[in-house]
């Protein structure tokens, strides 16, 4: 392949200049090893400086409050501490000319009492996942969450209002809030895991309620062209979600919604899992959701080269994430770029912490 492929043509991303169409994915790698979940210019700094020649990096996952953690040593967004952390980590990345958004997250039920001194996570409605949960002291068992008061809500609505506004005083280019992959606002979109009575819950609206809440808040304290999101439409069987009749209904409405808003973009995840025996599932996202959404649409899940050229060359998506070819690849554009090789990742090295498959992995192009 040649420079003229399409992953490598620019784009003008709401107003942000990206020199390629190769986004790098929001991935947790859990390098944040200190108690108060503060990131550091050595590893993260060095880590996304790395890769700074993706058109867009966005963050790991980086909760917004002390109630969103779920995983050990995931970096966060809301003290004064870790947004002078992370502008060093964004000096980094801009001095070597790259952009970054950070992806705002809380993880709802995917937590666990060992994150929260004993306390119940809090999620939509007490609805156990029946799951693992990562800890200090290994996988250990969800629970019964502690479902959330309308105070709750709205102070999670003000957490994220707040978090945005860290992130643009730490410098990141953006925000991506993390609507996706069974987390907080997935479980208030699902029907089988939001069984509230109240505003939150009951009619589809209802349950979209909470995101339209936060995106309104966001846009009084930042630009709402740096704000965009995350959705994995036909996402089933992982962390206990469970697709329904009302799932797809629900995300042609909330993706409507959306182009009210002048976002950044919308990320879009294509099923994690074979859901080809699902009746009500939708197997395509980016052709679905193409001709539904009127802005950016970021794709992800499973692209190598030729199939990231393809979705752009159909006009079916705008930018591609990679997640896993980003971790043993830092100069996967150059690579695209010179047709080099891509060298394998290390799963058991994801989650460790320090530097051994975090920053050792060595750029093969010029």
């Amino acid at each position: 392949m040649n420079k003229d492929q399409a992953l490598l043509k620019s784009y003008n991303l709401n107003g942000l200049e990206l020199p390629n169409r190769v986004v790098m994915a929001p991935m947790t790698r859990s390098r944040a090893t200190n108690s108060e979940n503060i990131p550091s210019e050595e590893l993260q700094g060095t880590y996304y400086e790395q890769r700074a020649s993706a058109g867009l990096i966005i963050s790991e996952g980086s909760q917004v409050s002390k109630q969103a953690v779920g995983y050990i040593h995931t970096p966060g967004i809301y003290n004064n501490d870790q947004v002078e952390a992370w502008k060093a980590v964004t000096k980094k990345v801009h001095d070597a000319d790259g952009r970054i958004f950070m992806q705002l997250w809380h993880v709802g039920r995917m937590s666990h009492p060992d994150f929260h001194n004993g306390d119940f996570p809090l999620a939509p409605s007490a609805v156990n996942p029946e799951s693992k949960s990562y800890t200090y002291n290994g996988f250990k068992d969800t629970v019964t969450p502690k479902a959330m008061s309308i105070e709750e809500v709205k102070q999670t609505v003000q957490d994220f209002k707040n978090a945005a506004k860290n992130a643009i005083d730490a410098g990141f280019d953006g925000v991506e809030i993390h609507s996706s992959n069974g987390y907080l606002f997935h479980q208030f979109f699902n029907a089988t895991t939001n069984l509230r009575e109240d505003e939150y819950g009951g009619s589809i609206e209802n349950r979209a309620k909470i995101l339209f809440e936060v995106i309104e808040a966001i846009k009084e304290v930042i630009p709402v062209n740096k704000v965009g999101l995350r959705l994995n439409p036909s996402m089933d069987g992982i962390f206990g979600m469970k697709m329904d009749e009302e799932t797809i209904p629900t995300f042609d409405y909330i993706i409507k919604k959306l182009n009210d808003y002048n976002l950044a973009y919308l990320h879009l995840s294509e099923p994690f899992t074979d859901v080809s025996d699902i009746p009500y599932a939708e197997t395509d996202i980016a052709k679905r959701y193409r001709p539904i959404y009127e802005g950016t649409i970021i794709i992800n899940s499973g692209f190598d080269q030729e199939k990231g050229n393809k979705v752009l060359e159909e006009g079916n998506a705008d930018l591609v994430a990679y997640g896993k070819p980003y971790i043993s690849n830092p100069d996967l554009v150059e690579r695209f770029a010179q047709n080099v090789p891509l060298t394998e990742w290390n799963p058991d090295t994801f989650y460790t912490q320090g530097k051994e498959g975090y920053l050792d992995y060595k750029k093969e192009t010029a």
